[in-house]
């Protein structure tokens, strides 16, 4: 449940910075689940580059922002998700998105973080740990 704490705080750093209009934001403490998020967040197009800073403590990422989050966040309690749910998209998660082509949910899958669309292409399941749009 820490991890999924320091994971909120990371998401709620970028939102806040991106609502203030902020060219980047540092996030601290780093963690290897933050860095996964923060890659699915690059790939989808949502943030730029981000770097590792090793502070000589826990170390930080610097993330460029592109101006793109309207919300993002951690969905809790932790929600398991089939195939054949993620296809149809339940309403207990549709909550989550602004409409079914805007945003991206994330996802805690057996072969790594991805988004909810990387893992409907690998016909996969997982948890769902948080959210974008």
């Amino acid at each position: 449940m820490v991890m999924l704490d320091t994971l909120a705080n990371a998401l709620a750093t970028i939102q806040n910075a991106e609502m203030r209009g902020k060219p980047e934001a540092i996030i601290m403490p780093a963690s290897k689940l933050i860095a996964a998020v923060l890659r699915v967040m690059q790939k989808e197009g949502y943030i730029g580059e981000f770097e590792y800073i090793n502070d000589g403590r826990w170390g930080k990422f610097r993330v460029k922002l592109l101006g793109r989050i309207n919300k993002t966040g951690v969905v809790k309690p932790r929600t398991p998700i089939s195939y054949k749910e993620l296809m149809r998209l339940p309403e207990s998660l549709r909550k989550y998105l602004a409409s079914r082509d805007i945003g991206i949910l994330i996802l805690t899958t057996s072969q790594g973080v991805m988004s909810h669309r990387e893992a409907l292409e690998k016909k996969i399941g997982g948890i769902v740990i948080a959210y974008v749009y």
